[in-house]
């Protein structure tokens, strides 16, 4: 029972504020028990820019949650996004200094120490050193510790963010009395539960269209090999709507949910829609074309920015498996259709894992949150080993010392 633990999930959107509670027992088993979610207010592109406003609808949506699972959580596991989240790429090498060429532990940690030397610039933190996997005399390998070479080589893709608004994160959290574990870029935490492994393995894109910012990971060889956030979101479909139909934000929003598609539509060209649809004052027909073009260009503009962004890392033969879409505004009708069009490769939507039972949390907006929970398992199922390995060991230890 010393290692049964209740652990919270807290994604602070743009549009919304969503919680999950899980009991992890053992570090064997994660058992949802409670979820909760807030309009959010005090965002801006993943930014925060009113910490009161912030504050309360997040320790709202929290205090709701620890409610609804009848419990209260120990520790939290954070997503964070924003444009200001940025990554490079650095490697480091070490020469193996064994006589017999054997490569050590020893030598893998030198490769790693070279990789992470580079300083950031002030007011910069670092929230994420991703691995990219080991060369050995110039050809890949899992794990070289064992085998024979002359040069051993680890590269690290380096995520980093401004420390004024990551720190701004937190404060939110703590402010209700809950200590931060572990911090995770949304990126990395929706593509843990949207890709499977041996699509990793084999090269994928996973894109995150929230309603603020967009975020994406790039894996290969089971590894992320580029991460990013592009600040466009759900929200500007709507505010486009809202301009080029001249409507207010609140009746954009529901014509986007209820006519909005990724694509043209050439049998749209003649349809009306009507802006209510109840025949009520300010009630009025819009052509179903209009939309279509407005939604089109604002959504192929977003996937047009992250081509540029991937650049050459991009293509059939570098991402064989395709491209995932996920997030609230990935549920767009036909919107695989685009990021196929403007990507040049397959695009689907992400499945639900299969260890989510409830309906309601298979849909593309908790994907994220899911997310932070399948990371912080992996994490605390890591520590649960290493800490019984080493108690092995030290009664292994015991019984050759008698």
């Amino acid at each position: 029972m010393g290692q049964d633990k209740i652990v919270g999930a807290i994604e602070i959107g743009t549009s919304k504020v969503i919680v999950l509670v899980a009991e992890i027992i053992g570090g064997k088993s994660l058992n949802i028990i409670g979820e909760s979610h807030a309009t959010a207010s005090g965002m801006r592109k993943g930014q925060i820019i009113s910490l009161r406003e912030v504050s309360d609808c997040t320790h709202k949506a929290i205090a709701e949650a620890e409610k609804s699972s009848g419990a209260q959580i120990d520790s939290a596991y954070l997503a964070i996004s924003g444009a200001h989240l940025q990554g490079f790429y650095d490697s480091g090498v070490a020469t193996v200094s064994s006589a017999s060429g054997i490569v050590t532990e020893s030598d893998i940690r030198r490769a790693r120490e070279n990789a992470k030397m580079r300083n950031l610039p002030p007011g910069r933190v670092y929230l994420h050193h991703e691995c990219c996997g080991f060369l050995l005399d110039g050809r890949r390998v899992a794990d070289p510790v064992g085998m024979v070479g002359e040069k051993v080589e680890t590269g690290y893709w380096h995520i980093h963010g401004d420390e004024r608004l990551t720190a701004d994160h937190i404060h939110v959290v703590n402010g209700i009395g809950l200590n931060v574990d572990c911090m995770v870029v949304s990126a990395i935490a929706s593509a843990s539960v949207a890709a499977g492994d041996e699509e990793k393995k084999n090269g994928v894109l996973v894109i995150d269209i929230g309603a603020g910012t967009t975020d994406y990971a790039l894996y290969r060889f089971g590894t992320i090999l580029r991460t990013g956030v592009v600040p466009i979101g759900g929200d500007h479909v709507t505010n486009d709507l809202a301009i080029g139909l001249r409507m207010n934000a609140r009746y954009a929003e529901s014509v986007k949910l209820r006519f909005g598609k990724g694509v043209l539509d050439i049998t749209d060209k003649n349809d009306t829609v009507m802006l209510i649809g109840d025949l009520t004052i300010g009630d009025r027909p819009i052509p179903r074309l209009a939309i279509d073009k407005i939604v089109h260009a604002r959504i192929e503009e977003l996937f047009m920015i992250v081509k540029n962004q991937l650049g050459s890392d991009l293509g059939p033969q570098n991402v064989p498996s395709g491209v995932i879409l996920t997030g609230g505004t990935a549920r767009l009708p036909h919107i695989c259709d685009a990021a196929q069009e403007v990507l040049g490769v397959p695009a689907r939507l992400a499945d639900s894992p299969q260890w989510v039972s409830d309906p309601q949390l298979c849909v593309p907006e908790y994907s994220t949150a899911l997310g932070l929970l399948s990371e912080g398992f992996a994490t605390l199922r890591a520590s649960y080993r290493e800490a019984a390995s080493k108690k092995w060991y030290s009664r292994l230890s015991g019984i050759f010392g008698k």
